[in-house]
């Protein structure tokens, strides 16, 4: 290797941030917060220019520009991912000066440089900057992902393809080292299914191959080019439902996704059920783990025939599930999980082979599995923290996975805490009489009209599907107390008010309260005057006490959490339902039946499934695995059994 030009490696660590002469950068600290102010132009789909929107995002110093924008959503043209090379991040920063950069100066007059255009990969927020973002020209080399997020292209999955010179006499290096040497900037190191395949390869080839790398292990070489080939799929492994998404990582774009329920179900529909399984029975682990990989693989091979992908170029999958499904995917007793202490095997599951989960993909694919941060706030709570950016945002901010296991991180801004609520069951439609899945003929959706005369609907219903009802979902459940509250059908105890009451506080409803056996209910549907309550879709006073405790262990959860960072409801500048129950359910009724903190509906945001997002984002970017498990160091898990005022909390949680 020759000398090179005498520079510190710290000036060229990222491409592009070396400072013409007399240009210093702004200094920090790196403590706290700058705040970033966007104005954001774009064009409509016929080319004229959309009036501007605003965004304020609030990131670490030191961050870039287009950094900060990629991770809030906020999209910049770039082709190089920011790297500093395309000069299409374009933006224009106003008042006060920036650094200039010499690719400033070769991209902008010196009118433009002097009214605040820079190149945004290249702009580090050292402190509170407003800036102004362009229309796009170009498709950014970055892929949407979670609740708007953009993630920069830097996947571990990697191929590079080299024409290499013949081995002669007088050049008599090893085939291995031939390849490594053309690829000098990585560290390969090569295993035998490549030293297998090297030679024969390499000579059928003409020497002209294409290395697949994952981080810096070399896992093939295949003949020509086949760089535009690079696929991978992330798995959101639920205990009831597991959603498959084939990605090109080339270009971070979903390819195919889809979803089936999880094969484990026979075994119980909860991760206690399952846990006890094993334990009744030495075999069950092992069929357990021959469910988990069975449904892996079936959805591996959904995604790549609705793709037109052959598996065999699929080299790498994210798993993100939580503990208890973790362990069982990889055979591992999950026992411990399911007794106090409730101890994990591992936080950090180990890198394995595609094929040892039962997965037929590329023969040396390789499966990441998402960290924990204890046994009931897994995997997939650490891949949604990662999506939704709960580390990256000054805000408050609090993230709730609702579900029969409910997962709460709160955040404000420096600090980030989580636990888990058990809910039990009646989010998932379980432990409620009429309850179901969210399926076709559930109903999702319900408003009451207490006062309905004539024609009007006292009842109107939201019915998955557009068919007759035929049961209560977790989101329908939630709408139909929250409206029973609303309007005095139900008191704050949660107890259906007398017959004679209901007549004077909602005459139009009146006629719906009645009796299946010795239980009070309200019908929901009724589908004939003569139809027997029996026979009707009803909430019970019984649906109505399941959705009680379950409520009433989440809010106790994050009140907890906000005591011990001393903070008020009112603090909370938003409030993240993730996961698919979440996705659907309605926060105004959320907020009046107290599942969530009393704020104003539009604070709080349907993030969606997360999980899966988190797990895409793991094959997009190095950058955000890293942050994934770098999360273990910043999250504290706070135990609520272990607190001594839970109970006390708990019952005043009860009330509506």
């Amino acid at each position: 290797m020759t000398d090179g030009p005498d520079f510190s490696l710290a000036d060229v660590a990222r491409e592009g941030l070396i400072e013409p002469s007399g240009a210093e950068p702004a200094s920090h600290d790196g403590t706290g917060r700058v705040d970033l102010a966007f104005t954001i132009h774009s064009l409509t789909e016929g080319g004229a220019e959309a009036p501007p929107t605003q965004r304020g995002v609030r990131v670490p110093p030191g961050v870039t520009v287009f950094d900060a924008a990629s991770w809030n959503g906020i999209a910049i043209d770039s082709t190089c991912g920011g790297h500093g090379t395309c000069h299409k991040c374009k933006i224009r920063v106003e008042g006060g000066q920036v650094p200039i950069t010499r690719h400033d100066v070769r991209t902008f007059s010196s009118e433009q440089i002097a009214a605040g255009w820079r190149l945004g990969c290249l702009v580090q927020a050292t402190r509170d900057l407003t800036v102004e973002v362009p229309p796009l020209t170009t498709r950014p080399k970055a892929a949407t992902v979670g609740i708007g997020r953009q993630v920069i292209l830097r996947p571990a999955l990697q191929k590079r393809y080299v024409e290499l010179e013949e081995a002669t006499l007088a050049d008599q290096r090893t085939d291995l080292v031939r390849l490594t040497d053309a690829i000098e900037d990585l560290e390969l190191t090569a295993d035998l299914h490549v030293l297998r395949r090297l030679s024969t390869v390499l000579r059928e080839a003409d020497f002209k191959v294409t290395a697949v790398i994952v981080d810096e292990d070399l896992i093939d070489v295949e003949p020509g080019d086949t760089t535009a080939a690079r696929y991978a799929i992330a798995f959101d492994l639920g205990t009831t439902t597991v959603v498959g998404t084939l990605l090109d990582v080339g270009t971070g774009t979903p390819l195919a996704v889809t979803s089936m329920l999880n094969k484990q179900q026979p075994f119980g529909g909860d991760v206690i059920s399952r846990i006890s399984a094993t334990m009744m029975d030495k075999d069950t682990l092992g069929r357990l783990q021959q469910a988990a990989g069975a449904t892996l693989a079936e959805l591996a091979g959904q995604v790549c025939r609705e793709a037109g992908i052959d598996p065999a170029q699929v080299y790498e999958v994210a798993i993100a599930g939580n503990a208890t499904m973790t362990a069982l995917a990889l055979g591992i007793d999950p026992e411990p999980l399911g007794v106090a202490p409730f101890v994990m095997s591992s936080a950090q599951p180990p890198s394995v082979l595609a094929s040892e989960l039962g997965l037929t993909l590329h023969p040396r694919a390789r499966a990441f599995f998402f960290p924990a941060l204890g046994a009931y706030v897994g995997g997939d709570i650490v891949a949604g923290m990662l999506a939704t950016g709960m580390d990256r945002d000054k805000r408050t901010r609090l993230f709730i996975d609702v579900g029969t296991n409910c997962e709460i991180v709160l955040s404000d801004g420096d600090t980030i805490l989580s636990t888990a609520a058990p809910a039990g069951p009646a989010f998932e439609g379980g432990a409620i009489r009429c309850g179901m899945r969210a399926a076709d003929g559930a109903i999702e959706v319900i408003k009451l009209d207490p006062n309905a005369l004539g024609e009007e609907p006292a009842v109107t219903l939201g019915v998955i599907g557009d068919v007759e009802p035929r049961g209560l979902c977790g989101s329908g459940l939630v709408d139909a107390v929250a409206e029973l509250v609303r309007v005095g059908l139900l008191d704050s105890s949660g107890r259906l008010v007398p017959d004679e009451s209901a007549k004077e506080i909602a005459p139009a409803l009146a006629d719906r309260m009645a009796k299946v056996g010795e239980e009070r209910v309200f019908l929901l549907h009724r589908p004939t005057p003569q139809t027997e309550p029996a026979e009707c879709v009803y909430l019970s006073q019984r649906d109505v006490r399941e959705l009680q405790f379950a409520k009433a262990a989440i809010s106790t959860g994050w009140t907890l959490l906000l005591e011990q960072l001393g903070l008020e409801h009112r603090d909370i500048q938003q409030v993240l339902l993730a996961g698919s129950f979440g996705s659907y359910l309605s926060p105004a009724s959320a907020v009046r039946i107290g599942l969530v903190p009393k704020l104003p509906v539009l604070r709080i945001v349907a993030a969606g499934n997360v999980a899966g997002e988190g797990a895409k984002m793991a094959l997009l970017s190095v950058r955000e695995r890293a942050g994934a498990q770098a999360l273990l160091e910043e999250v504290a898990y706070v135990e609520l059994s272990d607190r001594p005022d839970f109970n006390d909390k708990f019952v005043e949680q009860l009330s509506f």
